[in-house]
């Protein structure tokens, strides 16, 4: 029963959607604790615009940006000279560019943190969108990872000083003083909407911006390089080019130079699985500090709503995505076994393949399954759109449409090669059905995530959060509760609520089975990119491993097509755990 102004006794006739709209307009009134944390009211000296006008912002800006297209163009012309062995371009030269520009970037930082301590009113706002705290718990993670690695990097370059250079030593050191420095500075000031030497923020957040891609670069560079170094016999690119041709290949000197102690190649398999790692952390940083360059001069009214995380009621998905990253760690380490200690034993070969195909077709169709389900939940919801323009939501949905392109290509060119040369035998056609999978299952997934990510937060509209104030008086009630007795006593919140609604419980199911279900998706579909990133980041390579492409193409076309796509597809993975996450808490 519902109560109406002049006629108290008329009973409500509100469809569940009707319902949903009333709760919005309550929403904005009130808002739970244990919900938001934090709320904030619109600022009366923040322009209606957002944004403030400053002179010479233009120029700010294109200055910025020439610095960082120049620091790229010059470190892509190093890197590529440095990698291929006409070019007289050693990775010693390469290494000093890449020390000075991490010691520049690491000073420019410092004095940011001078800066901004100093001067109170540096940063006046704060972009509450930006630098969310899985964010910057993933880039300390990496960053730690990095910085092991770099550590077992001097711990294995240093046995080799007695014959090479001792710049091979001091780059580690320096990228690991750079790790420390810039993961500090980020998890600090990754909201900040600077407001003073605005020109200069811009320039130094580019220089950060450039010399991240650049180091980002180089490691993608190093890896192709193993892959492309690969011998006449296409069937053994895998066991020659892979971990072996690594550690091979980063000894230094003439073949006489020999470490001083005993641990060098125990250091040197160790930080080549710490790899990974490192690419992802540089990547992060890099999107961390164009959210900052696009904020610098901004001015926002948004504040830092922290919702909170929680597993409640949630146990399918995160049920189901651990059985599926625990069978795909075990399958993929018994692909690398017998893909590295396979030797010639073609049947082996054949069994893992066979075995990779398989288990990442059930990967990539469950996640469709259930990417389907998350987005038909997105048609019976109701939640507003959001309509402000954000620049981190925007750099996410770029990051998804461009990398996923990656995974893309290589998809698109392993179906056409699959259907030219017919599909023959069983390992063709399941990779032709596992290159059609990655296809629909990508497509599915960016549409689900970018929906979520423009969706209003569901606390915003869901019934339990919406309680009326027992203590305003309601007109026409003239103080007197509901039933006319005993009026200096005031009802209760639940009475209240209960009042508003009639039984607010009637309706309540149908908001908390759409949240259910979404956050059983999100989940499912985190923990099943997670093991997608693990694969191929740590060494799965079945687009070399199988002959058909390679053949098909030729060496140096496909393994060009693989070592520009792979990366990319990488990064998109670990994106994607981001923004899942995003959408799991909003959720």
């Amino acid at each position: 029963m519902c109560l109406k102004p002049g006629n108290p006794s008329e009973p409500c006739r509100m469809t569940a959607k009707d319902l949903e709209t009333e709760e919005v307009h309550l929403s904005n009134n009130i808002i739970v604790p244990s919900q938001v944390e934090s709320a904030c009211e619109p600022d009366p000296d923040i322009p209606p615009t957002g944004v403030l006008k400053e002179t010479g912002r233009n120029w700010g800006w294109i200055l910025s940006g020439i610095i960082c297209m120049n620091v790229l163009i010059l470190g892509c012309v190093l890197v590529s000279g440095s990698a291929n062995n006409e070019v007289n371009i050693g990775s010693t030269d390469l290494q000093i560019f890449l020390i000075v520009l991490l010691l520049l970037t690491s000073f420019w930082m410092v004095y940011y943190l001078i800066h901004t301590v100093r001067k109170e009113n540096a940063v006046d706002y704060k972009d509450g969108r930006a630098g969310p705290i899985w964010l910057r718990g993933g880039l300390v993670l990496f960053g730690l990872l990095s910085i092991l690695m770099d550590i077992f990097k001097i711990a294995s370059y240093a046995g080799y000083l007695q014959c090479d250079s001792a710049v091979k030593v001091a780059f580690p050191a320096v990228q690991l003083v750079f790790v420390l420095v810039q993961t500090y500075f980020l998890w600090m000031h990754a909201k900040d909407c600077v407001q003073l030497q605005r020109n200069f923020t811009r320039c130094g957040l580019m220089l950060t911006l450039s010399t991240n891609l650049v180091v980002w670069i180089t490691a993608v560079t190093e890896e192709s390089v193993y892959h492309d170094a690969a011998p006449e016999s296409p069937s053994n690119i895998t066991q020659i080019s892979g971990r072996s041709l690594y550690i091979n290949k980063t000894g230094y000197g003439d073949e006489a130079c020999t470490c001083s102690y005993t641990s060098c190649s125990i250091f040197k398999e160790a930080y080549y699985y710490l790899y990974p790692f490192n690419i992802e952390y540089s990547l992060f940083a890099s999107a961390m500090a164009y959210i900052m360059w696009k904020n610098v001069g901004r001015v926002t009214e948004e504040c830092d709503a922290k919702i909170k995380f929680r597993l409640k009621n949630i146990l399918i998905g995160p049920v189901a995505g651990i059985l599926l990253l625990v069978s795909g760690l075990a399958t993929f380490v018994l692909y690398e076994m017998a893909m590295v200690n396979g030797g010639g034993d073609d049947d082996q070969k054949d069994k893992a393949l066979l075995m990779h195909f398989v288990m990442n077709i059930v990967i990539a169709t469950l996640m469709s399954v259930s990417t389907v389900i998350g987005c038909a939940i997105y048609k019976v919801d109701h939640r507003e759109h959001v309509s402000e323009k954000n620049p981190t939501r925007s750099l996410d949905v770029g990051l998804l449409i461009g990398t996923s392109l990656g995974q893309f290509i290589i998809s698109y060119f392993t179906i056409v090669a699959m259907a030219a040369t017919g599909a023959e035998g069983y390992l063709n056609r399941l990779n032709l059905a596992w290159a059609v999978l990655m296809v629909i299952q990508i497509g599915l997934q960016n549409f689900f995530i970018i929906e979520g990510l423009h969706r209003e937060p569901f606390h915003k509209v869901q019934a339990a959060t919406v309680i009326q104030n027992p203590y305003v008086p309601q007109p026409g009630k003239e103080g007197s509760n509901f039933d006319g007795s005993d009026k200096n006593t005031m009802p209760s919140p639940a009475v209240a609520a209960h009042s508003l609604h009639g039984h607010t419980t009637e309706h309540k199911p149908k908001l908390l089975w759409k949240r259910r279900i979404l956050k059983e998706v999100c989940a499912f579909l985190l923990l099943g990119n997670i093991i997608l990133w693990i694969m191929p980041a740590f060494g799965a390579r079945p687009q070399l491993d199988l002959d058909t492409e390679t053949e098909f193409y030729k060496l140096n076309m496909w393994a060009a097509i693989v070592n520009i796509g792979l990366p990319f597809g990488i990064f998109y993975r670990m994106h994607s755990v981001a923004s899942l996450f995003e959408v799991f808490l909003t959720s």
